[in-house]
């Protein structure tokens, strides 16, 4: 499974900011996703390791996590993110 990390274009940043926002301090947990999930890093720093890998995650970037991945995310700075399940 492919976690897809990118910069996004204007259109997909005023989309996500019509998202709700979730935020974490500095963490480490476990996580499943039952759905694909789209979101885009407000502040913050992640590391999210998985089967395939790891993928660090900062500020500014769209992540598209896809739905059945098992995964740990490590917030090295505290973090808060617009997120969309589908």
């Amino acid at each position: 499974m492919q976690i897809i990390v990118k910069k996004p274009n204007e259109q997909e940043i005023a989309e996500m900011q019509k998202k709700p926002v979730w935020g974490s301090d500095d963490s480490e947990f476990d996580w499943y996703y039952d759905s694909e999930e789209t979101c885009l890093l407000i502040e913050g720093e992640v590391e999210v390791r998985h089967t395939g890998g790891k993928v660090n995650i900062t500020a500014g970037d769209l992540v598209i996590f896809p739905k059945g991945l098992s995964c740990v995310w490590k917030v090295t700075k505290p973090v808060s993110k617009y997120y969309e399940f589908k």
